[in-house]
């Protein structure tokens, strides 16, 4: 830029780049770490690191990984994650991360470089003009709460602001903006340019909203005070509302049972004294049975999904009068609600907690005999039994699971990976308050929790960062080990190697007459990881039903650097208590009870044609 009568010297100094003005302006928002790959599309995004101390990036081997490390990253860090990817296959890479954060409500803004304006198509009958050209923003646009191309550099700021505002705000989830190379190289005076106004989003319930929800408080209150069986549903919305003290508090007046899903195991944990167990189609100790005979259900932050009601969503909670409160407003309609609720209220998490607590100065409760039913059935049926310890010729993953969930540290992150590893924590980790254990439920692809688990450590590295995952997931993302030993993340990964797709297989056998196609041994089969990790120069540990498990995983923990364990558990895939049939009422869960004990524990009746 050079100095012209309309333009001053001192005009000019104050213009910055594109690429400098949108690096400085995230790391002003207290994002300190942000994960690249490189490609011509994004070299000057790339290159404003060089100007600035305030953020840094962070190299991946795939685009995949660096996605699902900023996920991690933003639910650990608390501020938005940003992953950085070029053009074409680059922002295509990034599609499955998207997806991830779409579904699970996470705060990440992914940036994509796009080629030079003047060879971008004009029009749709023209597949590609230029190198590595693709309509990212049309690819994404359902997956996102908002994607757009920035054309024209005058709107850098008022597109990044609503980006970061909606990335956060109401349902937080995915942004995308796509910037092509001669936009991200343009001159800005920042100052004066069109800036976002947040009124303009009006995505979350405004202060005309509060004598309803008010109204609505006011009419549980009365239904609490008739209730026998009140119980509480908690989900990831509870956390991503920054909502986890307030529930605990009213939790603490309430006394009344609480479960959560999977995205609220570290919410509602299992050392949280109203614990009720964990719920769903995988439900796991007390087997449902608090939430089916309930006859008042609180549900906030949570979708009603079929993983929670099974596929007879009529039996779902049947006896109870139910109430719903989400911050977004779609899953509030009755059309769009599997369960229809009585009481839909919108609200965020935080707001509706902090109202309802003012209504409880003066409750008393009175429903301890049907907490302490609750809490029986919760031990009585635990998903890790003694069957489990028993001696035998591999590790067992419950026995496993349980037994690393009492050794790690007290503020842990564990991140879970998807699949039959999945299932086995969230049945056999007894997570602490002050714990984090995440995975990626909505979406759930093999491969994320290695990459999740890095992201974990950059946004905390004091933290003690568990990554639990399967074979399958490993191979998935199995070039970020060199991430690992790039960066020196202290990530210690608990390989549950059963060589199979164990998930799938006890699908097959329960739907195709036991054909195992295409999951192990047939079709597929892993590496040997101890011979991986010593290709890659990363430490790596062997634990097998001869080894001392205890000492073994005590010996990972206590390492100083990132180590690959891997867990013996050969052609396990017995993942129970589980749902088998899609008629079935979630109570009545494989391995089947005595029909004299199903009984006795159903205080609602069960439902119609069960005895046949």
């Amino acid at each position: 830029m050079t100095v012209t009568p309309e333009k001053s010297a001192e005009d000019v100094i104050k213009m910055i780049k594109v690429a400098d003005y949108i690096i400085n302006t995230l790391a002003a928002h207290g994002i300190d770490k942000i994960a690249v790959l490189y490609g011509a599309a994004n070299g000057d995004l790339i290159d404003a690191f060089t100007r600035t101390d305030k953020t840094e990036y962070l190299c991946f081997m795939h685009e995949q990984g660096g996605g699902f490390a900023a996920e991690g990253y933003a639910k650990i860090k608390g501020v938005p994650g940003v992953m950085i990817a070029t053009s074409g296959p680059g922002g295509g890479n990034c599609v499955t991360s998207i997806q991830n954060c779409f579904y699970d409500s996470v705060p990440v803004i992914f940036l994509t470089g796009q080629i030079n304006s003047k060879f971008l198509r004009p029009n749709e009958e023209i597949r590609q003009i230029g190198f590595q050209e693709t309509p990212i923003v049309e690819i994404v646009r359902p997956i996102t709460k908002y994607a757009t191309m920035i054309r024209d550099p005058q709107r850098v700021r008022y597109e990044l602001g609503k980006a970061l505002h909606l990335c956060r705000t109401g349902r937080p989830g995915p942004v995308l903006l796509d910037i092509p190379i001669d936009v991200q190289k343009a001159l800005i005076e920042p100052d004066d340019l069109e800036f976002f106004d947040v009124l303009e989003a009006g995505n979350a319930p405004s202060q005309a909203y509060l004598p309803l929800i008010d109204h609505q408080i006011d009419q549980f209150m009365k239904d609490l005070v008739r209730a026998e069986r009140p119980v509480m549903l908690i989900g990831g919305g509870v956390r991503s509302g920054g909502a986890e003290n307030a529930f605990r508090q009213v939790a603490e007046k309430l006394k009344i049972p609480c479960f959560p899903t999977w995205n609220g195991c570290d919410v509602v944990t299992s050392d949280f004294a109203y614990y009720g167990g964990r719920i769903g189609t995988y439900g796991g100790a007390g087997r449902n049975f608090g939430i089916q005979n309930s006859d008042l259900l609180l549900s906030v932050g949570s979708r009603i999904s079929g993983r929670i009601t099974g596929g007879n969503p009529t039996s779902f909670a049947r006896g109870a009068k139910k109430y719903l409160v989400d911050v977004d407003a779609a899953l509030l309609k009755t059309e769009n609600q599997q369960v229809p609720f009585d009481e839909n209220i919108h609200c965020n998490a935080a707001l509706f907690f902090h109202r309802l607590a003012h209504r409880l100065d003066d409750y008393q409760p009175r429903n301890g005999e049907w907490l302490a039913r609750c809490i029986e059935w919760r031990d009585k049926y635990d998903p890790v039994t003694l069957d489990h310890w028993k001696p035998g010729h591999y590790v067992d993953p419950y026995a496993f699971m349980r037994l690393l969930s009492t050794k790690v540290d007290a503020n842990a992150v564990i991140v879970a990976d998807s699949g039959g590893n999945l299932v086995t924590c969230m049945h056999a980790f007894e997570t602490k308050w002050g714990q984090r254990l995440i995975s990626s439920n909505g979406n759930s692809p093999i491969g994320f929790s290695f990459a999740g688990a890095m992201g974990a450590w950059f946004a905390n590295p004091d933290r003690q960062i568990i990554c639990i995952i399967g074979d399958g997931g490993m191979i998935a993302n199995i070039q970020e080990i060199q991430t690992v030993i790039n960066y020196g993340a202290k990530v210690k990964t608990f390989i549950l190697e059963n060589r199979i797709y164990g998930i799938t297989k006890a699908y097959q056998e329960t739907n195709f007459e036991g054909r195992a196609e295409a999951c192990g041994p047939k079709g597929y089969r892993p590496p040997d990881f101890i011979k991986v990790a010593k290709g890659f120069g990363i430490d790596s540990h062997y634990i097998n039903r001869e080894t001392s498990i205890d000492a073994s995983i005590q010996h990972v923990l206590d390492h100083d650097k990132a180590m690959i364990c891997v867990v013996n558990c050969f052609d396990h895939h017995t993942y129970e208590p589980r749902l088998v049939g899609w008629d079935t009422p979630i109570e009545d869960m494989t391995p089947k009870l005595p029909r004299e004990e199903f009984r006795a524990n159903m205080i609602v009746p069960p439902v119609e044609g069960w005895d046949k």
